[in-house]
């Protein structure tokens, strides 16, 4: 598949290319549903609602983030009031990030969102097709 059958390189058919693709779809119905949210904060704040408090690290690592971007992502939410940022009792170098009251109520608003936009991001599929690709995309993520 990485190789045309006249045994040349077709970028159309390379699978960084078809993900690039796949994915530009899917940021335009993001911001299409969810205008005021990067993907990256949207998936900062659904974490939080998931496992409640936990440290900076801890996070940046659930939602596959470097500490950088994570600081970053968590920096402007907690600008907006969407999160609150503390120090651990015992380990006061530890930044803890939880939800705030707004922070819940916005992401709670926003999963049948986040769902209706994963049913339309892969609408040109089966369902079973839907189940395969990401099946299958999980055992290379």
């Amino acid at each position: 598949m990485t190789v045309g059958p006249d045994g040349g390189y077709h970028l159309q058919e390379q699978i960084g290319f078809v993900l690039r693709k796949a994915n530009q779809r899917h940021l335009a119905i993001f911001s299409a549903r969810i205008g005021d949210l990067t993907p990256p904060q949207f998936a900062a704040l659904a974490k939080l609602k998931e496992v409640g408090e936990t440290s900076q690290n801890q996070l940046g690592s659930l939602i596959a983030m470097d500490a950088a971007t994570v600081k970053g992502v968590i920096d402007r939410l907690k600008a907006r009031g969407l999160v609150e940022i503390g120090k651990d009792g015992a380990d006061k170098r530890r930044l803890l990030v939880s939800l705030t009251v707004e922070g819940r109520d916005l992401i709670e608003r926003l999963v049948p969102l986040a769902a209706a936009i994963t049913y339309e991001t892969l609408a040109p599929l089966t369902q079973r097709e839907a189940s395969t690709l990401l099946r299958l995309l999980g055992r290379i993520a």
